[in-house]
């Protein structure tokens, strides 16, 4: 079923309405509001597929009720009904993003084409975001342990906001994977992706690499850079090993977050930014703060949802599935016959020690896919696992 609202003040109008579309088709679902406050406090508690909205209405008018739609449920279409004084206004509603606008009297024949072209809009806007939230397979979160399916499900909830993620966890274990989750499965999905290693970039040009600079700012900066943070526009920028930063870096972050703009190196002027920020440490943030080596209230900024991803050890119970996960990767990767691993090969490989995670599991299965047997055995664990 389709749920239309029909926000109109006069119910002549309204019934008449109503009469037309549930007559139409038998998959119409008519509601009613009689003013826009009205209307808009219903789309609040309700989900819609079609607004109709009449233009000059009192306590709330039609201009008012699409800006708030917009802002409460901006996937919904807005079919706006106006007067013949108030094609201005209606036009105006079009470049405000109302779907269409249709004159009083409505034509009954350009009205349902109107409603049926309008959800058609509706659902192919619900499958394309259906369909962006798939996650690339180069992503996979492989795994049924209880720490992965309580991950996946934060995931689920928080993706779609627009809440800042910080992501903690041993070096190996898959923090940039969570981060792509996120970004993969939220809204901006559609927009870039940003990674930035804060541990690989000298602290004297941290700055110049997420906030870019402007001609003349150092020696080398011989023509004007754009940042990563303005790359990002649009999307998400992921800092990954953040508690590595400098300092006076972390200030210019803090200030990128509160008030969504950054200044070039060597600029004063403003360039604003829409940006998700997902970060990601292996370090105790807090004993940080407390040795005055990370600000306290960035790191507030950055923790509005936490997630925190488990050592190999405390998940062995996803080996045996991550292992059949490498295996077929490095197969095709390395262009080399597959390879199974027996019972026992798997056992054993769930009783060591991964000090390294995930990481040194995939190229401990590298390894034994060269160097092993067709079936790698326990004998091929011990030879070629070999720490």
């Amino acid at each position: 079923m389709s749920k239309i609202l029909i926000i109109e003040d006069e119910a002549a109008i309204r019934r008449v309405l109503t009469k037309i579309l549930t007559e139409e088709s038998d998959t119409y679902e008519v509601f009613e509001a009689a003013d826009g406050l009205e209307g808009v406090e219903i789309l609040k508690k309700d989900d819609f597929d079609l607004v109709i909205c009449d233009i000059k209405m009192p306590k709330m008018d039609g201009v008012e009720v699409l800006e708030a739609t917009k802002k409460i449920k901006p996937e919904i279409p807005i079919i706006m009904i106006s007067g013949h004084g108030e094609l201005e206004t209606a036009v105006q509603t079009m470049r405000l993003g109302a779907f269409d606008y249709i004159s009083k009297p409505p034509d009954l024949n350009r009205l349902l084409n109107t409603v049926r072209n309008a959800l058609d809009r509706k659902n192919l806007v619900v499958e394309n975001k259906r369909l962006k939230k798939k996650v690339s397979k180069n992503y996979e979160m492989i795994g049924k342990s209880d720490n992965i399916t309580d991950i996946k499900n934060m995931i689920e909830k928080v993706a779609p906001t627009e809440a800042r993620v910080l992501i903690i966890g041993p070096n190996g274990t898959g923090k940039e994977l969570v981060a792509h989750w996120v970004h993969d499965k939220s809204d901006r999905a559609s927009g870039p992706f940003i990674e930035v290693n804060c541990a690989a970039i000298p602290s004297e040009l941290i700055e110049s690499e997420l906030f870019g600079h402007v001609k003349g700012a150092f020696t080398s900066a011989n023509k004007d850079r754009a940042g990563k943070f303005e790359a990002a526009n649009g999307g998400t920028i992921f800092l990954d090993e953040i508690g590595d930063m400098s300092l006076s870096a972390q200030a210019k972050v803090l200030r990128a977050l509160q008030e969504s703009k950054v200044q070039r190196v060597g600029s004063d002027k403003d360039i604003k930014v829409n940006v998700r920020v997902v970060a990601a440490t292996n370090k105790d943030l807090k004993k940080e703060i407390a040795e005055n080596r990370f600000r306290e209230d960035l790191y507030h900024r950055l923790a509005v949802i936490l997630i925190k991803v488990p050592a190999l050890n405390d998940r062995r119970d996803d080996i045996p599935l991550l292992v059949e996960h490498f295996s077929k990767k490095i197969a095709v990767a390395q262009g080399i016959a597959p390879k199974s691993f027996s019972n026992k090969a798997v056992k054993l490989l769930q009783e060591y020690d991964w000090t390294g995670n995930i990481r040194e599991l995939r190229n401990v299965v590298e390894r034994l896919l060269i160097l092993g047997e067709q079936e790698i055995s326990e004998n091929d664990i011990k030879l070629f696992a070999s720490k």
